[in-house]
């Protein structure tokens, strides 16, 4: 239904199985920049929702196993296996993957390329649960928003090096 859309690099918000989210295409560097500037943030790494567990084998070092968290509310930090990879999504040698248990991930599975997973809110405030809760400014840049009602509110757990890694 949103691959073609996916594909060329629309900014969605949409929801997760945690809290909505803001994205786009992961290989959209220009798009990716776009949510930058929506959310006021700096060069902080984002997070990407994964299209499939060969994915994340494919471009990442597992260490752990995956099947354990995903698809999940989890957001796994994994090492790339070229530090290049995506270096403007995550400038770092690692990256955070998810996969959402929920809709919108089977587009992203069918679309076939990793998408930016980032709360939609401005950098530092509070992630929104409800459509309704997310601010004007945002809504209006973004080209597809996607209403599932009301959401848990529960960031997703991070896990790095197979540990739970408490969020502040």
């Amino acid at each position: 239904m949103y691959k073609h859309e996916i594909l060329q690099g629309k900014i969605f918000i949409y929801p997760t199985d945690t809290v909505y989210g803001i994205g786009c295409n992961a290989l959209n560097k220009e798009a990716v920049e776009k949510i930058r500037e929506i959310k006021k943030r700096d060069m902080k790494p984002f997070s990407v929702i994964a299209p499939s567990l060969a994915w994340i084998n494919e471009h990442l070092v597992a260490d752990c196993d995956l099947t354990k968290y995903l698809p999940g509310p989890y957001t796994i930090i994994l090492r790339k296996k070229n530090p290049e990879f995506l270096n403007y999504v995550s400038n770092l040698e690692t990256l955070g993957v998810r996969i959402p248990k929920n809709e919108f991930t089977k587009e992203i599975e069918t679309a076939n390329v990793p998408f930016i997973t980032t709360s939609v809110n401005f950098s530092g405030q509070k992630p929104a649960n409800s459509i309704s809760e997310i601010p004007e400014e945002i809504k209006n840049q973004a080209n597809i928003i996607i209403d599932s009602g009301t959401l848990s509110g529960k960031p997703s757990t991070l896990i790095k090096e197979g540990r739970e890694i408490l969020r502040n």
